[in-house]
């Protein structure tokens, strides 16, 4: 199964809002989830106008749960806004001589 896939599987069916984006029954993260689909058909859109999608993990204690995809908790791999690599040219640049 593509969690891509446009058709959804069939475990989706029977999938239980997880809240805290992990399995409700079993609390496992969706990294030890079996399968995964995204529907990326229906998106909502948010008051900011933001998207956002439903994503269905069909979990190893063989519950299927979905959650919001803004539900997501950050990911220690997310550049943050103080990793901006153009950040650290912004008070340099009043420094430069352009009249060359």
């Amino acid at each position: 199964m593509e969690a891509f896939d446009p058709t959804p599987p069939q475990w989706t069916e029977s999938a239980i809002h997880g809240f805290d984006f992990c399995c409700p029954k079993c609390g496992a993260t969706t990294m030890e989830a079996q399968a995964a689909w995204i529907n990326r058909r229906s998106p909502v859109y948010t008051e900011n106008s933001r998207r956002k999608w439903q994503e269905f993990y069909h979990c190893h204690c063989n519950t299927s749960w979905w959650a919001w995809s803004s539900d997501r908790p950050p990911s220690k791999y997310a550049r943050g806004e103080q990793d901006n690599d153009m950040s650290d040219l912004d008070g340099d640049l009043g420094d430069l001589d352009l009249d060359l």
